[in-house]
């Protein structure tokens, strides 16, 4: 299968057939189960409003404790995205879906880490904030935060005193692609805590379930949380999602229907918070395993997607730079790296578990193996593993970077009453050429750029800003290397 499964082959053991399952063995050379741990301690240093006692980050606090006061709504809670300090739904929801999808896929290698905790507390501070926004009927609160005034002032959370206006989807203001996103977070979350909070399941699933209809029913793309989440790729994507994590929850037919005869599909080479076709087609080939024949074509989309990653496909159309790592686009690009790590890392353990492979063209096959093999290098880039020699996940490895862009994280910590200029912020600490005095642990930054350069600069923000979903994109594989095997 040429030189790169070829190398492989000494990092990987193939799957073995035990009474219980299948597993597909991962060796490595880095610390996997502490990046896990580091990974998830970054999306606590994300949360907004009142924090619990066991908050992992002293230099964080209580923050945005008024957000949804100008709407008459408790909109407290939930997460800021990346390095400022609004709340912006599609993002914040495509980060609770992924990592719900990580905690039923790897349940078992999570706990074996001793994060399954940490991870269903992160979910938790997702789907708390989602009901909340969810609360009023046919309505959806989507954002809180002015990103223009926000982006006029470098500082803490905490200390922010910048203007918190609340947007929302309702009948006449839809936003198919925000409501189905929430939808699929909800949906998948109810299968994470089905087996430990029945009632909150429940009442999850009843709120997915309502946002699904309000999506389908009342179609248009919301344009609200541009310039910054503009979805390019339009809703027919999150509607698919949502009706698969829907199925995956309920089993009702209702929804395997929609998906065969209503949804539309399409072929892709990228998994993001704009663009979830691959994963939907990923989840949905378990199915087509397992029997549904009338999945095939969405199958078939998930192999294309496959195929187009994979640096031996005669069908590849990613870009990789110098050094290996996977280069879609300026900006968060590392978010590409750790979406198609998490689906190969997935789709593996599909394609062990039925003793499958994947057609790249007539002469072209890859095993689960390989798929595994590339997600590790992938994941291994960004860990040290790359030209730079350098980690791109703050305080793991080697020479981390040091100056994320990232308010919290590059602000002294300040007494709440703090009066601060907007103006003089940027001057005393944006532009300040030192270190970071808050560690942002675990954050993976936007990486290097297509040549495999880099600059630690805090103005560099596609460099240096990290993203939630970034990370949420990273746990399950990284879960996955953690462990000594997979069982399906």
């Amino acid at each position: 299968m040429g030189s790169y499964a070829g190398a492989s082959a000494a990092i990987f053991v193939t799957w073995l057939l035990l009474p219980a399952g299948f597993f597909v063995v991962v060796s490595g050379q880095f610390n996997y189960k502490d990046a896990l741990t580091k990974s998830l301690i970054f999306l606590e240093a994300q949360r907004s409003g009142k924090l619990p006692p066991n908050n992992r980050l002293p230099w964080r606090g209580d923050s945005a404790l008024d957000d949804g006061k100008t709407a008459n709504v408790d909109l407290t809670g939930g997460y800021y995205d990346a390095g400022d300090n609004v709340k912006y739904g599609l993002p914040m929801a495509f980060t609770v879906t992924t990592l719900s999808w990580a905690a039923i896929f790897y349940r078992s290698e999570l706990q074996a880490a001793g994060e399954l905790d940490n991870v269903h507390a992160a979910i938790r501070w997702g789907t708390d904030y989602f009901l909340k926004a969810s609360s009023r009927r046919k309505r959806l609160y989507v954002q809180v935060g002015d990103p223009v005034v926000d982006h006029q002032c470098w500082v803490r959370p905490e200390n922010m005193q910048t203007t918190r206006t609340v947007l929302k989807i309702d009948e006449s203001t839809p936003g198919s692609e925000i409501a189905a996103e929430t939808s699929a977070a909800m949906a998948a979350s109810s299968i994470v805590f089905r087996g430990i909070d029945h009632k909150y399941s429940r009442l999850l699933l009843n709120k997915a379930k309502l946002l699904f209809q309000f999506a389908k029913s009342h179609k248009g793309t919301f344009d609200g949380e541009c310039p910054f989440y503009c979805s390019c790729t339009g809703y027919n994507d999150e509607l698919l999602w949502a009706a698969t994590w829907l199925y995956t929850a309920t089993k009702r037919s209702m929804y395997l229907k929609y998906i065969q005869e209503e949804a539309i599909s399409a072929y892709v080479a990228e998994f993001s918070w704009d663009l979830k076709y691959a994963g939907a087609q990923i989840l949905l080939s378990d199915l087509y395993f397992k029997g549904e024949k009338s999945l095939e074509s969405l199958k078939v989309q998930g192999d294309s997607f496959v195929c187009s990653v994979l640096p031996d496909s005669p069908y590849r159309q990613i870009y990789r730079t110098p050094g290996g790592m996977i280069y879609v686009r300026d900006g968060a690009n590392t978010q590409y790296v750790t979406g198609t790590a998490f689906l190969l890392s997935v789709y593996s353990d599909i394609l062990a578990k039925y003793n499958r492979t994947v057609y790249c063209g007539a002469d072209k096959q890859f095993d689960s193996a390989y798929l595994m093999a590339f997600a590790k290098q992938q994941m291994d880039y960004l860990l040290g593993q790359n030209p730079q020699k350098r980690s791109y996940m703050v305080g793991f490895g080697t020479n981390p970077p040091k100056q994320a862009h990232h308010r919290g994280a590059s602000v002294p910590k300040l007494s709440a009453d703090s009066i601060l200029s907007c103006a003089s912020s940027f001057i005393t600490w944006f532009n300040n050429d030192l270190p970071n005095p808050n560690e942002l642990t675990g954050a993976i930054v936007g990486g290097p750029d297509r040549y495999d350069n880099f600059h630690d600069k805090r103005w560099d923000s596609p460099k240096t800003e990290p993203c939630t979903y970034i990370n949420s994109l990273a746990v399950g594989v990284l879960a996955k290397l953690a462990s000594s095997g997979h069982h399906v």
